[in-house]
């Protein structure tokens, strides 16, 4: 089957004389073996009888290839795991004799993590297939540094085209969000039409921080939290953020 190299956990060492003497009776060359420690979880020795999560699973999250890859070429041993989203110099490092003797603990949510970290590299041409119609480039870059998976991109477009949920906001707030929409008419939106917002409300209110930029993003998109919106708001566009900042204030 020119099979090269044969990777396994370390109880299968008392497998291998025999196997070797059965490649040596069929008068064929072995291939290498490597007996790692074995993965450990919360519940002990990963294995198929304990229904252990497999490739379905991870699909199924949004994990991705890159990020497994990541993790497997470094768990076990002394390196950092790093969210190399390029394997080549996971290939050029990659050593056997790397690998400790204890168990190496593997732990769902540090893939999570690994896997947000890689999904942070991704440039639009890899993705662009997985996006929701009508997701740019420059969509793309405004969104992914807030994104854990590829398919969360669906959700921060939605907050783009809409429609929102209105967030219920005391009367100082919407009081404020009535000058927004009034200076939103009139800054300038073929430049940075966030900064020249934030300013001129600034400037009127003397509002600053936390009470300027919360409830505008709040109006904006439903949400506390977010992307950048100097990022974001650009793609929402005038006619829908006037609309959304006049519903609320």
């Amino acid at each position: 089957m020119a099979i090269t190299h044969v990777v396994r956990g370390e109880d299968h060492v008392s497998n291998t004389a025999t196997q070797l003497q059965m490649f040596d009776a069929l008068g064929s060359t072995p291939p290498r073996f490597a007996h790692e420690a074995l993965l450990v979880g919360n519940e002990g020795k990963l294995s198929k009888r304990l229904g252990s999560l497999g490739v379905d699973h991870f699909r199924e999250t949004g994990i991705e290839l890159q990020a497994l890859v990541a993790l497997l070429a470094r768990i076990g041993t002394s390196d950092p795991v790093e969210p190399f989203a390029d394997p080549a110099p996971l290939i050029a490092t990659f050593d056997f004799a790397r690998f400790g003797r204890a168990p190496a603990r593997f732990d769902e949510a540090e893939l999570a993590q690994l896997n947000a970290r890689i999904v942070h590299q991704l440039d639009f041409g890899s993705v662009a297939a997985r996006l929701p119609d009508g997701m740019t480039s420059q969509a793309w870059e405004a969104i992914r540094p807030n994104l854990s998976t590829i398919a969360e991109a669906g959700d921060w477009w939605r907050v783009v085209e809409g429609p929102i949920d209105l967030p219920d906001l005391p009367a100082e707030d919407r009081a404020y969000l009535a000058l927004a929409t009034e200076a939103a008419a009139t800054v300038d939106w073929s430049a940075d039409p966030w900064h020249a917002l934030t300013g001129a409300l600034k400037e009127a209110t003397g509002r600053k921080g936390k009470p300027l930029f919360l409830p505008l993003r709040l109006a904006l998109t439903g949400r506390e939290h977010g992307p950048d919106m100097a990022a974001l708001l650009p793609l929402i566009g005038k006619d829908r953020a006037l609309s959304r900042l006049a519903a609320v204030g």
